[in-house]
């Protein structure tokens, strides 16, 4: 039997959730598809089982198969922006946190070409 990662066993239970959601989620938008489990497993290249476990929210399927389940719904997108630096507020609040308070006018030492 496989042992089960750290990472997996460990997981916050928020985190837990929210790929079970996201399991739903795809199973949702396969439905409403109306693309049955077997011709997804085909378009993916992987296995019926495959697709269940995506669907089930078994955190252990591999990022390639989510990949691969958004390329054929056509939100390949969507996976690329998951943590895009331009929606990351609390980046964006720890960049602005530490621009410095004051700034002083450019002398003309500076502007030397």
């Amino acid at each position: 039997m496989a042992r089960t990662s750290r990472a997996v066993s460990g997981l916050p239970p928020q985190s837990q959730r929210a790929i079970v959601e996201l399991g739903r989620d795809i199973s949702l938008a396969r439905r409403r598809r109306k693309i049955p489990q077997r011709l997804m497993a085909e378009r993916m290249l992987v296995s019926i089982q495959t697709v269940q476990r995506l669907e089930a929210g078994d955190p252990t399927v591999g990022l390639a198969i989510l990949a691969s389940a958004l390329h054929v719904f056509g939100m390949t997108a969507r996976l690329a922006a998951l943590v895009a630096p331009d929606s990351d507020r609390a980046g964006i609040s720890e960049d602005l946190a530490r621009l410095p308070k004051k700034t002083h006018a450019i002398s003309n030492d500076e502007l030397d070409f």
